[in-house]
Parts: C-alpha cells; structure tokens; sequence
C-alpha cells in the first residue's frame, strides 16, 4: 500500500460527496462545528432502502468522526415498522422522523440521500444506486449483509447473490477472529500512513471498498504489529459498524 501522499493524518477532516443535481464534489459539512441535517427518502421497503439508510448511517459516522454534529433523519410515511427493524439487524443507528421535521435548527448543510433517479428534494442530494438480489436478504446474516452492502461505491449498482454474501461472511469471521488474537498482543499506535489512507479513502465521497482495500492489505502486510493492527481496525470500524471486536474474550 503506498502512501498517497497527502495532508497529515491528523489534519482537519474534509468529507467531500457527489451532489446529484450537479455531479460535482460538494463538503459535506462546509461548518466543521455547524449542524448537519441528513435526510433518508427511502420510498418504501426493499434491499435499496435498506442500502439508503446505511449510507446516511455511515454519513453520519464520518461527519461525527471528524467532529461534525449531526440530525440523522427518516422521511417515509410508509412501512415505517420494517424499515426501522430492518435498519436495527444491520446495525443502522435509529433515525428520527422526519416526516414533521422544520427547518430552524440552524443547519449549516442538509443532505437528502436519495434513490437513483428518486426523490428529488431541495438540497444536496447522495443518490443511491438500486441493489438487486438474487438471495433473499432476509436469510441472510445481517452483519454479513452490511458488509456486502459495502462492498460497492453509493453509485453503483450492487448484485447480492449467495456468493457475495458468503464472501462477506467468512471475511468476517476471519476478520473478527484475527481482531480477537491482535488484542492479546501489546498495543501499538497505528501508523500515520494507514490512518491517513482510511481518511483519504472515506472522505472521498465515501470510498468504503478503498476503506476494506487498506483493513485487507493492514491484515496480510509482514510489517506490522498485530497491536498496530488491532488499534487500525477498531478505528475503521467506528465507520464501519461491523463490530469487529466482537470476539474479544472468546476462547480460542
């Protein structure tokens, strides 16, 4: 993995997005400190909504990661029940309704997150390219589905099938058991280099498949110390939202 050769890891965090409307990169919070309002129109309940919803949830996460204050929001009048109890198996924090909600907060930014050729809202728009699913989700582990989910840039079009989410489980399996080894190993800082890919590939319009690119090489690279590599993944999880720490404490 090579460095691309940026600002410092611990410079001031910029999260940059594709507004729909235009195509161009916008900030997505332009006030560091001002509030920033995220909106979900999911428009009903299907996979796509549900992959709706988890990005505004990771929007929330990199925002707040970088010291951003948030309102998280959820505009649908309709099977609001599923959606919510769909959102909670996969880890998605519970949004507010927004269906009633005004303005007069003093948002510094709103951003609509909306389907591909969806809703149209005043606003910066993050559109979210459908999922087609050949497994039924429900069937599916729904933290192996989150990961799945992430596997792909917001843009573009996601196939779930049985392969994708069998990949995506026995990554994580893996994953969280290596995490469970690493904590017993001495704590090392992660190195400068790591957490400035994590940031540039997260602040990049949300690049979770260039985030997933760096755990990968942070997994398998001779260089490291299993500490370094423990403390790398804790901090992408908080992103992420795969509680990969799950298996801490379980024998072996």
């Amino acid at each position: 993995m090579a460095a691309h050769g940026g600002p410092s890891a611990y410079a001031r965090s910029v999260l940059r997005i594709t507004d729909a409307r235009t195509g161009e990169p916008v900030d997505a919070a332009p006030a560091r400190r001002g509030l920033t309002r995220i909106e979900a129109h999911t428009e009903g309940f299907d996979i796509t909504a549900l992959r709706i919803l988890l990005v505004a949830d990771l929007l929330v996460r990199a925002l707040e990661l970088g010291g951003t204050p948030v309102w998280a929001l959820l505009d649908e009048e309709r099977q609001q029940a599923e959606l919510r109890a769909g959102a909670a198996a996969l880890g998605i924090r519970p949004f507010e309704d927004g269906r009633d909600a005004a303005s007069g907060l003093g948002e510094a930014q709103v951003i609509h997150v909306v389907r591909e050729a969806g809703a149209q809202p005043d606003g910066v728009r993050v559109a979210v390219a459908p999922v087609h699913a050949q497994a039924p989700p429900e069937e599916a582990d729904p933290a192996a589905l989150r990961l799945a989910l992430l596997s792909r840039r917001t843009g573009v079009p996601l196939r779930l099938d049985t392969a994708a989410l069998t990949d995506a489980h026995d990554t994580l399996v893996r994953w969280r058991a290596a995490v469970a080894a690493w904590a017993q190993r001495p704590s090392r800082p992660i190195p400068d280099e790591v957490r400035a890919e994590l940031r540039t590939a997260w602040e990049d319009d949300l690049d979770l498949p260039g985030v997933l690119g760096v755990l990968r090489w942070v997994e398998t690279s001779p260089d490291l110390p299993d500490g370094a590599r423990f403390e790398t993944y804790a901090y992408a999880d908080r992103l992420l939202g795969l509680d990969l720490a799950r298996d801490l404490g379980t024998p072996a």
